[in-house]
C-alpha cells in the first residue's frame, strides 16, 4: 500500500501530517490527518481516533479542533479520517448536505448504488488502523475514540460494538439514536434498507438496549445547540444508560452551540480524560 504525504507541519514539538492512499474498503482515494506528538525514538504511542460530522472532511478538526497542545502534553497520536468516500465515480445526493458525500454515517452500506463505495465501517475499523500502525509509531493495544455529531454517533457505536478494543469513548453533540431522528432515518434507510433491525448496530441507544456496555463514556452537549431536540436527543442516551446500569459522564454545557467553538473549548479536557485511560499499561 502506497501512502502519499500531502503535508507535514511542526506543531507543539510534534508533527501534523495529512496523507492520502487508495482504499480497498471504499475503492476510492481517501485522505486523513495524523498528529504525532514529540516522543523518544522507538516509542509506541496510544492513539485517539476522531470522527467528524456531516459535511466535514479531515480538515475541520485538523484546522479548528485545538487538540495538538493536549496531545503533545499527554503523548497521544490523534487520527482524523474523512467522513465518506469521494471522487467522480462515487454516487452522491448533491442537493442534500445530510446524505451522500460528506455523510457516510460510518456504516457499511448494503443498498445500491451506495454499497460499492460507502463502506466507512470497514474503512475505520479495519483498513485505516492497519495503515496507520504500519506508518506511524502507534500502539494498537491502547486505542480510544471520539467524534462530533455524526462522528459522535460513529464513536459511540464503534466503541460500544468493540469495548475490548477501545479503552474509552467520548463524543461532542452526538446523534445518539439515529433510528429515531430525521438525519438518521434518511441515512440508514437509504444505506441499509427499510429493515430497522439492520439499523440497530448503528444506533448507540439501540446497542445499549441490546446489551452493549462500556465503562468509560464521556459526552459533552451544548444547551444552545440548534439540533439538540430534533436530531441529537441526548436524553435518550441518558435514559438508556440508566436502564442498563451504566454510568457515563454526560455534561450539558450551558450556552454552547454545535460549532467548533464548542468543540475546541472542551477538546483538551477530552484528550486528558482519554489519556488517563490510555496511558495505563
Amino acid at each position: 500500500m502506497k501512502l502519499d504525504y500531502l503535508s507535514q507541519n511542526k506543531a507543539f514539538g510534534g508533527d501534523q501530517f495529512v496523507c492520502s492512499h487508495q482504499s480497498e474498503a471504499t475503492g476510492t482515494e481517501m485522505t486523513f490527518s495524523v498528529y504525532v506528538p514529540p516522543h523518544e525514538a522507538g516509542a509506541k504511542l496510544p492513539v485517539l481516533w476522531y470522527l467528524s460530522g456531516l459535511t466535514c472532511t479531515h480538515a475541520n478538526v485538523t484546522e479548528k479542533g485545538e487538540y495538538r497542545a493536549a496531545c503533545a502534553e499527554h503523548g497521544i497520536i490523534l487520527v482524523a479520517p474523512d467522513t465518506s468516500p469521494r471522487g467522480e465515480n462515487v454516487p452522491d445526493a448533491a442537493d442534500e448536505y445530510d446524505f451522500g458525500k460528506g455523510a457516510g454515517f460510518y456504516v457499511d452500506a448494503t443498498q445500491d448504488p451506495w454499497s460499492e463505495h460507502f463502506r466507512m465501517r470497514s474503512y475505520i475499523e479495519i483498513e485505516l488502523p492497519s495503515i496507520v500502525a504500519g506508518e506511524f509509531p502507534v500502539d494498537l493495544s491502547r486505542q480510544s475514540i471520539t467524534g462530533h455529531s455524526m462522528g459522535g454517533h460513529g464513536a459511540l457505536t464503534i466503541g460500544l460494538r468493540d469495548p475490548a478494543r477501545f479503552r474509552s469513548i467520548s463524543a461532542f453533540s452526538p446523534i445518539v439514536a439515529p433510528s429515531r431522528v430525521p438525519w438518521g432515518e434518511k441515512a440508514l434507510s437509504r444505506y441499509l434498507g427499510e429493515d430497522r433491525d439492520a439499523w440497530r448496530a448503528y444506533d448507540a441507544v439501540a446497542l445499549i438496549e441490546d446489551g452493549a456496555r462500556h465503562d468509560h463514556i464521556l459526552v459533552d452537549q451544548g444547551t444552545a445547540d440548534q439540533f439538540l431536540e430534533e436530531q441529537l436527543k441526548t436524553g435518550a442516551l441518558t435514559m438508556a444508560c440508566a436502564k442498563a446500569g451504566m454510568n457515563p459522564e454526560i455534561r450539558m454545557q450551558e450556552g454552547y452551540d454545535h460549532s467548533y467553538y464548542f468543540i475546541s473549548t472542551f477538546m483538551a479536557e477530552h484528550v486528558a480524560w482519554h489519556a488517563e485511560r490510555l496511558n495505563i499499561t
